[in-house]
């Protein structure tokens, strides 16, 4: 009697065997937005990344799981090499509390918070306690010759490819460098960001930097994001132009 029950115990697995696999729910952990695209939003710590052309697997803030792949190569026009080897013509104004800007920024020990919504994506960076509100409903990139003023973090604009969130970000002014090896960069500098969520807990960030001016052909690099314990919120961070109003009241001892 055991041996019909077996034939149909084996007869049942070979039917599910040959199942199509869309017959099979998938395991889909993503956290995603109302409209079933990613949603990048959490606190997550990135690589620190003192100079883009060099690997790293640490991250800034200690968390595990992130990565640092370095461009294969980077070709400096004439000018952006003499630049690069005068290091005395070198002014670092985060050293007077003035910002870090939008690269060097994703290569700091601090963490970074991000809040998507459908129409907005928000990166909100622990250093300086500055943030970037990038459109993502459609609003279009101003044209270049209605650019505003350039500045420090440049004018954004975000899209969806499939899964993919496209940043493009172009109107930075020339005050700032890619990282904190001063790899410079003018005022034709674009920068093109695509977040690709891997898992819940890890978003890659390839990193596409085009400056005609100071750089042969665009070249890209690529950092790992790690997501940061539940319950992490961004510190604050306050400068002071070196503390010298503090310094000086303290000693003086007044308030």
């Amino acid at each position: 009697m055991a041996r019909p029950l077996t034939l149909a115990v084996l007869s049942a697995t070979v039917f599910l065997a040959v199942l199509p696999a869309v017959a099979q729910p998938a395991d889909d952990t993503i956290p995603r937005l109302p409209g079933g695209k990613p949603d990048l939003s959490g606190v997550w710590d990135h690589p620190r990344t003192n100079d883009l052309a060099r690997a790293t697997n640490e991250c800034g803030s200690i968390t595990k799981g992130c990565k640092h792949v370095p461009p294969p190569s980077i070709s400096f026009t004439p000018l952006g090499l003499a630049k690069w080897n005068d290091k005395a013509s070198h002014v670092d104004w985060t050293a007077r509390c003035l910002p870090w800007g939008y690269t060097r920024a994703w290569g700091t020990e601090y963490p970074v918070e991000i809040v998507q919504t459908p129409q907005r994506l928000a990166i909100m960076f622990e250093s300086n306690n500055v943030y970037k509100i990038v459109p993502t409903d459609g609003t279009p990139m101003p044209p270049d010759d209605r650019t505003p003023e350039p500045s420090w973090w440049g004018v954004s604009r975000g899209h969806w490819e499939g899964d993919t969130m496209v940043v493009e970000t172009k109107g930075f002014n020339a005050t700032t460098y890619l990282d904190t090896a001063e790899h410079p960069h003018g005022e034709q500098l674009q920068v093109v960001d695509r977040f690709q969520t891997i898992d819940k807990h890890h978003v890659t960030r390839e990193v596409t930097i085009t400056d005609p001016e100071y750089y042969e052909t665009p070249f890209k690099y690529t950092g790992t994001l790690a997501r940061m314990k539940p319950g992490t919120e961004l510190m604050e961070f306050v400068c002071m132009e070196n503390n010298k109003w503090v310094e000086r009241h303290l000693v003086a001892g007044t308030h």
